[in-house]
Parts: C-alpha cells; structure tokens; sequence
C-alpha cells in the first residue's frame, strides 16, 4: 500500500490555525500523508502575527531535500515565502526534482493585516515560481498585485483569471471572498481544458475564517496527489474549505479570527 503524499513548503503559525499546521490538518483530512518544510517560524495567534524569524537557507534547502529523497511527493504545496532567496531556493528544488502537481498560494498578508513577504521578492515570485507551478489560488488583494489590475467586482475575475494565468500555462483559483454579497463565486481556470469553471457558496457569517487560504490550497494539492483531475480538484477543495467554515463557525478559540474545522467530517 502506497500513500498519496504531498509536501508543504510554508511558515508555521503558532496558533495552529494557518501555515504549516494548517496545512497539515488539511493534507490529512483529505487522506493523504503530509511532510513539511518551514520557511519561517511566525509569533502568531488569532489576533495576529507579532514576529517573523526566517529559517537559515541551508535548513530549508536540507528539509526539502530530506523529505524529496526518501518519502517523495506526489503534490508540493507552497505558502509563505519571504524573501526573494528563499523564492529561488524553492523554485530550484522543484526543478531539481521535477515535480508537476506544484499549488502556489502567493501567501503576501495575514488575515491580521501583517506584511508576510517582502516587496523585492514578490517579482521573484512572479518570475521564477509562477511558471513552474500548476495552480495558483491567489485572493482579490494578491491578484491585483499580481497582475496589477484592481478588481472592482466579479465582472473582472475572467480578464485576471486570465492574465495570471501566463498564456493559459497555469491554473488560477481565483478566490472572491474578499467582495460583498451573500454569494461567493470563485473562478477557476483550468489551462489543460482552457475553460472557467464557476464555484459558488453562500457566505457563512462568521469571524473564523484564519488560514481558509491555507487550507484551501492544501486540500488542492491533496487532490492532485491522488490523481484527480484538475477541475475534479478544484470542486473537492471547495467543497472541502466550504464544509469546515461552515462546521467551524460557531466555535470560539482566541479574541480574534479562529481557524475553520479542518475535520469537519
């Protein structure tokens, strides 16, 4: 028996409702095995995030490393990536190994509002990581400074959709929950098909909504790995992160936004 396995490169919340541990609950949840490698230990809770210390280069590099020689990955989730080094570094490892299912989430700012990548690094991003992922699952505020387009309303999705989506080489989820209304339509790209796919939900009202990002982008790799196609995958993780906002709502953890219920099921 073989396990379905997916690593996620991304910063650790220490408040266990976004990054890394996020990430974990996610992969786990969607029955797959998760390793992990950290590119920044963050002083975070569900008020906010009070400090980033990087993890050493070489740590990284040998995390990444350890896990993509023995255990292997059939998905790599990538979240918060600091700095342009830690970008390259990345980008190199994923050509290094070879590896195709890659789902970027452009992590720039907390839910807290905390800057979590530095500006020098974000045409890193744009240059060498976007190419070699599969899919990207950016929001409205890491959309528009992606493409540098502001969306105003869901009308603009397609033409963003689009033009991130480097001549319709990567699939971009195109998340919409930072407009209003009481229905959310996120938008799909899928390259392969050249299509958009419409994904909606109603609006929970609820202020536990901390690492749905994360968890959004993890339940899409865990699909990949085992093997779903891409717009099958794209309906598993937002049926996924739907169901545990919904299930997560009413819970109270922490004074500020607490984390979905990752295992809703």
């Amino acid at each position: 028996m073989k396990y379905s396995r997916v690593l996620t490169i991304a910063g650790s919340d220490s408040g266990g409702g976004a990054g890394i541990q996020a990430d974990i609950k996610a992969i786990s949840a969607m029955g797959c095995y998760a390793s992990s490698a950290i590119t920044a230990i963050t002083v975070q809770n569900t008020i906010g995030v009070q400090a980033v210390h990087p993890v050493p280069l070489d740590i990284l590099s040998g995390q990444i490393d350890a896990v993509l020689s023995d255990i292997g990955a059939d998905a790599i989730k990538i979240g918060m990536l600091h700095s342009s080094d830690v970008v390259n570094l990345v980008a190199d490892k994923i050509e290094q190994y070879n590896i195709r299912n890659v789902v970027l989430d452009p992590v720039m700012v907390s839910t807290s509002g905390h800057r979590l990548i530095e500006e020098s690094a974000i045409n890193t991003l744009i240059d060498r990581l976007l190419p070699l992922s599969r899919i990207i699952t950016p929001n409205i505020p890491e959309a528009e400074i992606l493409s540098g387009f502001k969306i105003e309303s869901e009308e603009n999705f397609d033409k963003v959709a689009l033009q991130l989506s480097n001549n319709r080489s990567i699939s971009v989820f195109l998340k919409a929950g930072h407009l209003s209304g009481e229905l959310l339509v996120d938008y799909f790209y899928n390259a392969e098909l050249d299509e958009i796919i419409k994904l909606e939900s109603k609006r929970v009202k609820t202020k536990n909504t901390h690492g749905t990002g994360c968890t959004l982008s993890s339940a899409l790799a865990a699909a990949l790995a085992k093997g779903e196609d891409l717009s099958s995958a794209a309906r598993s993780a937002k049926h996924y992160i739907e169901q545990a906002i919904i299930s997560g709502a009413n819970y109270t953890i922490g004074h500020g936004h607490g984390p979905v219920n990752h295992f809703w099921h």
